[in-house]
């Protein structure tokens, strides 16, 4: 989920007490802030003096006495995996996310395309298990059905991986500020950063990790090449009001320390220990630095470029001046969007106004090393998470919402939409772009979709689209994009409640997960539909499960869904409170037109610390995976055949 985007600088608090003089005011006028609407394009700095000076100048307008913003802010931590939701792809008119999997005998992370994977708490490649948990990397062999190495992360909060071969790649968070070497009295306030750890999983140890500034956003893999995309904010010892210095002075050398602070304090930083080999600086240089016409140099997204096969090193970081939230890819360019355009609040003066729309930045992934910039481009409203963008035949599509806050996707059982949300003005859109030349233009829109909802979930396949909006009652609008200038909805579906990830499964069909509600839009608990969307002018649902006072972790996270096409297999974990609080994996099986509870997987009760957040499957067994074990059951009756604990 995404947490609020404060800034690092004006993260402190200060009180100023009663004894401060009423100085007068410093009446030095801000500098005005730039203000360019045009079509967004991203330069490079050709020198480090000509980006320190111009990050000088578009920070000036918002400095106050209280670092950044109009008024003292207190920091809140971000949630680094705020990239979100995450679905899949498959076959025919639904194209295969992973390959289709007849041709494996066992189940991979539940993908957005073909090629790419992406981080999740476990990988298998059907003969071992590799997970992360408790501070702790496991690698179990899947013929004896035991674990058979164990790697020590030590204090590290590592809950992602990627696999390539016998190397992991593990992402770690927060795992604790980078030792700063400078002058005494320079304080910051607390900063956590993104640690990456190779690990060779036939010797079973570390053999490298990067730390660097600034919160994890998201990571892709095409092949041995892993991409990883880190946000950081510089890094300035502003002064605050205190029982010494009043407002004003607290103004003014807050202006001197932003004139005085040299390229570094913008740039993220790194320690690198590679086979107990130490070096540390700055990640990136000034020349791979990009930037838009308009920003506020309070934000940076680096790329980072890893071959798991060598030796992990600083990652060739390419660095965007720019905020965002949102990482999409696939087998040949990487997507960035940004849709921060909240800037910082220029003092004494009401909030920029401006229209929200989304900065889409194109990188082209197609050679060894690193990105390389191709293109961006703008679009009005803002994405719910990576399923909003989807490439096809060159074109890219964008589903947005206009005038809502941001987009949420779930509620708990008994929630009630907000009468004030639901009488905002908002209208969801689907925009196409296509690359030309360095920008990405606009080659077509539809709108009108949820006019006074907004979208809770998206899914392209081929040349359609199905855009879920909800309210009270939950319209599946289908979308005819064949055309990429002239995108049209062809049908629509009203029915209660919402569903929060749609998964295609094959015929024509589309499974959806969310939740049951009211008519007056009062949620009820996990529903999963089957929907008949073969006839783009009437889809119907074909089928329902629903299971009251739950809710599940796919409805977020749709690398905790599980489809097996060979047979209909379906899981989800759920989480159910009644007299007790259950955890569960929720057993179901699409059939024809039907979906049926084949059973439920709990954990020993003993053992029980929340339980399993991802099945996969092997042959014919499912493994459930949790913080405290791995359990095997039967795929057909579902006997428990093994529990490892942890």
């Amino acid at each position: 989920m995404n947490g609020r985007k404060l800034l690092a600088g004006a993260a402190v608090l200060a009180v100023a007490g009663a004894c401060v003089s009423s100085a007068v005011r410093d009446e030095t006028p801000a500098p005005q802030p730039i203000v360019d609407y045009g079509p967004v394009r991203l330069v490079a700095f050709d020198s480090c003096d000509h980006a320190l000076t111009e990050l000088r100048n578009a920070m000036a307008p918002y400095v106050t006495a209280y670092g950044l913003g109009g008024r003292p802010r207190i920091l809140a931590m971000e949630d680094a995996n705020s990239a979100g939701v995450a679905p899949k792809a498959m076959p025919d008119a639904t194209s295969a996310a992973t390959p289709p999997a007849q041709q494996q005998d066992h189940s991979t992370t539940n993908v957005h395309e073909q090629g790419v994977d992406e981080p999740d708490i476990v990988k298998t490649d059907g003969k071992r298990v590799v997970s992360v948990a408790d501070g702790k990397l496991r690698v179990i062999d899947v013929a004896s059905r035991s674990i058979t190495g164990t790697v020590d992360l030590g204090q590290r909060y590592a809950n992602q991986l990627l696999v390539s071969g016998d190397r992991a790649l593990v992402v770690a968070q927060n795992s604790g500020p980078i030792t700063e070497k400078v002058v005494p009295d320079r304080q910051f306030a607390p900063e956590y950063g993104t640690e990456l750890i190779l690990v060779d999983l036939k010797a079973l140890k570390q053999i490298g990790s990067l730390r660097t500034d600034g919160s994890y956003l998201d990571a892709r893999q095409v092949g041995g090449t892993a991409r990883v995309v880190v946000r950081s904010q510089p890094r300035l010892p502003w002064v605050y009001p205190d029982m010494t210095t009043n407002e004003a002075g607290s103004l003014r050398r807050n202006r001197e320390i932003l004139q005085s602070e040299p390229i570094t304090s913008w740039l993220p930083r790194y320690e690198l220990d590679q086979n107990g080999a130490k070096s540390s600086g700055s990640l990136v240089d000034c020349a791979n630095v990009s930037h838009p016409a308009v920003h506020s140099a309070t934000s940076m997204l680096t790329v980072l470029t890893f071959e798991l096969s060598g030796q992990l090193g600083t990652g060739q970081a390419v660095s965007i001046m720019a905020d965002g939230d949102t990482v999409y890819g696939t087998d040949r360019s990487l997507y960035i969007a940004d849709d921060h355009h909240l800037l910082p609040e220029l003092p004494g003066k009401p909030t920029v106004s401006r229209p929200v729309t989304t900065a889409i930045h194109q990188f082209d992934i197609s050679q060894a090393g690193p990105p390389k910039h191709v293109a961006s481009g703008e679009v009005n409203g803002s994405l719910l998470n990576q399923y909003s963008l989807s490439e096809h035949d060159g074109v890219l599509r964008v589903a947005t919402t206009t005038g809502t806050a941001a987009p949420c996707c779930w509620r708990m059982p008994g929630d009630v939409v907000p009468q004030q949300q639901q009488q905002q003005p908002s209208e969801s859109f689907v925009t196409t772009l296509r690359r030309n030349g360095t920008e990405l233009t606009k080659e077509g829109q539809t709108g009108g979709l949820g006019k006074g909802e907004r979208i809770y979930s998206v899914r392209f396949i081929g040349k359609m689209g199905y855009v879920v909006t909800f309210r009270q009652t939950d319209p599946l609008y289908t979308l005819d994009l064949s055309d990429p200038k002239q995108p049209k909805v062809t049908g629509e579906l009203k029915i209660t409640g919402f569903s929060a990830y749609l998964h295609p499964a094959g015929d024509g069909k589309l499974i959806g997960v969310g939740q049951e509600a009211t008519d007056q839009g009062r949620v009820t608990g996990t529903q999963v539909s089957l929907f008949d969307v073969s006839n783009p002018a009437a889809p119907q649902r074909l089928a329902q499960y629903h299971l009251p006072d739950s809710n599940s972790e796919a409805q977020f996270d749709p690398h905790a869904f599980l489809f097996w096409p060979p047979d209909g297999t379906l899981v989800i974990p759920v989480a159910r409170y009644r007299t007790t609080y259950e955890v569960s994996s929720l057993v179901l099986r699409v059939d024809g037109n039907q979906i049926e509870e084949t059973g439920r997987i709990v954990e020993p009760s003993s053992q029980n610390y929340g339980g399993a957040r991802r099945t996969v499957v092997i042959g014919d067994q499912l493994w459930s995976i949790s913080q405290s074990g791995v359990q095997v059951n039967a795929r057909s009756g579902l006997a428990q055949q093994a529990w490892l604990p942890f």
